[in-house]
């Protein structure tokens, strides 16, 4: 996730119960593009113990291969090309989910990437663009080129994140390729993921925004494929949670409004679970320092709130992203 799955990030999820490997932010790849060393810090530097795969996107092909090759000569677990970020603003350079509009220039790709990467081979992608008029055909060339790994998001990309998520489509991917499908798309708890692991015939669950909400689900995850008690965070683990992205995420020689702007990223997602009236995100928006942002923290999730359970999933009507999560747009 871009601006998310950072070094900081990374370690903090790690101590929360980390899932079974990570994927970077995505290295942007062009003619002129060097892997940027925030991403390559996250590889080196993330001390979770996991295996990290290493994403790009991009569509020109040499420049692709060129990047490959400098990336592996890091500890990454694998290659992953990004073949479903819906922003508009990376479509239209048909990079990300503007490729499923070209079966011809994904089997080009897929051929070269192969070819290039020696070791383990990952693609994401969507069901579609704006339709699923090329999903077979896309189907067919990961397993033409031996992709060892495809995650489906199951919305198109004109979809964004919003539209009703279509899981009979990752479960027909299931059935339609020899490799592993993970499933992607508002998998918001263990039980849903427990649940959709065995309706779709889904290999494993990936989970983004809901990991920045609840950085325990992979955590309640294993324990409920154990039979284990779930652990059960309340609003004042939270507030614990806050203060680590502070220390790990929020540079602390930047202005406290923009170490502020930083945090917001995280608590739109956080703030989602903690009162059905959107009350926390209403004020937490609207703080201009992160002493004042703080303050609303310790306002809502500790005092007499402190040992209310966290919910497991979102409150209904709750937008994480109001300007980018709509009808009208997106970004990452």
């Amino acid at each position: 996730m871009q601006d998310v799955t950072t070094t900081g990030f990374l370690r903090v999820i790690g101590r929360k119960g980390a899932p079974d490997w990570f994927v970077t932010e995505y290295f942007r790849v062009h003619e002129s593009s060097t892997p940027e060393k925030h991403i390559v810090d996250s590889i080196l530097n993330h001390g979770t113990g996991r295996p990290v795969f290493a994403q790009l996107i991009g569509e020109d092909t040499p420049h692709m291969v060129r990047t490959i090759r400098s990336l592996l000569t890091l500890p990454v677990a694998g290659i992953d090309l990004n073949m479903g970020c819906p922003a508009p603003k990376v479509y239209r350079k048909n990079v990300g989910g503007g490729l499923l509009r070209d079966p011809a220039k994904v089997d080009e790709l897929l051929g070269a990437m192969r070819q290039a990467i020696p070791g383990r081979f990952t693609v994401k992608m969507r069901i579609g663009f704006e339709d699923q008029r090329h999903f077979d055909a896309l189907l067919a060339l990961v397993a033409k080129h031996q992709v060892d790994l495809l995650t489906v998001h199951g919305r198109t990309v004109k979809g964004l994140y919003w539209s009703e998520v279509d899981y009979a489509a990752i479960a027909h991917a299931v059935r339609s390729v020899p490799c592993p499908v993970i499933a992607n798309g508002d998998v918001a708890t263990a039980d849903k993921a427990e649940r959709l692991t065995a309706e779709t015939g889904a290999h494993g669950m990936m989970m983004g925004r809901h990991a920045i909400r609840n950085p325990w689900i992979f955590r309640q995850w294993r324990e409920t494929q154990q039979g284990l008690p779930r652990f059960r965070p309340t609003l004042g683990e939270v507030r614990a949670y806050i203060q680590e992205l502070v220390e790990e995420c929020c540079d602390q020689a930047l202005a406290p409004e923009k170490q502020a702007g930083r945090l917001k990223k995280f608590l739109n997602f956080v703030g989602l679970a903690v009162d059905a009236d959107g009350h926390f995100l209403h004020e937490m928006r609207r703080t201009e320092t992160l002493a004042q942002l703080l303050g609303v923290c310790d306002a809502h999730l500790l005092g007499a709130r402190a040992t209310e359970t966290y919910p497991d999933e979102p409150y209904r009507g709750l937008i994480a992203r109001p300007t980018r999560e709509t009808q009208q747009g997106c970004e990452l």
